[in-house]
């Protein structure tokens, strides 16, 4: 399965925040960050930061894309 962020970027959009916002208000690294905005699969630990600090929940920021057959 593929993750897709494209939520998480949309709600940044939605609540006026950057990527260096939400690395800061998540407490996450910047490779952290680097690793959403390539689609790169992250720990649940760093969800569940970024889930804090946008007061959402994981449905809210992550979709599964399954793969094609």
């Amino acid at each position: 399965m593929d993750i897709s962020y494209k939520k998480l970027w949309k709600l940044l959009i939605d609540k006026d925040m950057k990527k260096k916002d939400l690395q800061v208000s998540a407490g996450i690294s910047w490779a952290s960050v680097t690793k959403l905005s390539k689609g790169e699969p992250v720990s649940m630990d760093v969800l569940i930061k970024v889930c804090k600090a946008l007061d959402c929940n994981i449905g809210d920021i992550v979709d599964l894309i399954p793969e094609e057959q």
